[in-house]
């Protein structure tokens, strides 16, 4: 399953919390053989990562846009950010600047022990918007690292996962070790319920790139098949799901 992927969903440079530059994380994704990335720095309301305000992000885009021009389609370099959803469901960016970008992957970053009723509406909005094409790291857990562990969030994963269904969001599975997310019962809830998804590092250097083999791991010991992976497709396939 590993050697099938062709890209990754969710990866961040130093414009927000990564320790590398974009150059950085492209030439690493070449050197791993896949044929796509999309950067998904963070958005404005998470502070503490230095997210990406309005004017940062349309910055950001342009030299985006450069990069991908200067590898002449041999590599694709895609536009999009990872977007924090916010208490009510709605996104941390403006409709017009999410319009711009070629992926958004959501996900939930704070008040991560909010009640179930509210979490679960919180959550089914969110993948039900048009502009999110991913759920991250859905329960938020910890399970190992120096950030020591965390529970994961309460809410209704059926509500939640036939919400992505219907909707055509595809559930991460988070390849780095300490989250793991979303569990095993869960991934094989979203597997039952018709989910798609998309096994992503969430790397904030380029040596996390290839965590995505822990994903892939898990993902084929409980028997997801490669076809319902959007990493295992080519940028146009992805391109033509993420933006119908």
């Amino acid at each position: 399953l590993y050697a099938a992927l062709k890209g990754d969903c969710h990866l961040h440079s130093d414009w927000s919390d990564g320790g590398s530059s974009i150059d950085e994380m492209v030439l690493t994704g070449i050197e791993l053989g896949h044929e796509w990335l999309v950067l998904t720095d963070h958005s404005p309301q998470l502070r503490v990562a230095n997210g990406l305000s309005a004017e940062r992000l349309t910055q950001q885009i342009g030299i985006v846009e450069a990069i991908d021009r200067s590898l002449g389609g041999a590599f694709r370099l895609l536009k999009g950010i990872e977007v924090d959803i916010l208490d009510d469901g709605g996104l941390d960016q403006s409709d017009a600047m999410l319009a711009r970008l070629d992926l958004v992957t959501a996900s939930v970053h704070s008040k991560l022990r909010m009640n179930a009723e509210p979490m679960t509406a919180r959550m089914v909005a969110a993948v039900s918007n048009p502009r999110v094409n991913v759920l991250g790291h859905c329960t938020g857990r910890l399970v190992e690292g120096s950030r020591g562990t965390r529970p994961q969030s309460d809410f209704d994963a059926r509500a939640v996962f036939e919400a992505c269904a219907e909707h055509g969001t595809a559930v991460e599975i988070n390849s780095r070790p300490e989250r793991c997310d979303p569990p095993d019962d869960l991934l094989l809830l979203a597997l039952e319920l018709g989910c798609l998804f998309a096994i992503d590092s969430d790397a904030h250097a380029p040596g996390q790139i290839d965590m995505k083999a822990y994903g892939c791991e898990r993902a084929e010991r409980l028997g997801v098949p490669a076809e319902r992976i959007v990493t295992t497709w080519d940028a146009d396939r992805l391109l033509t799901w993420a933006n119908p």
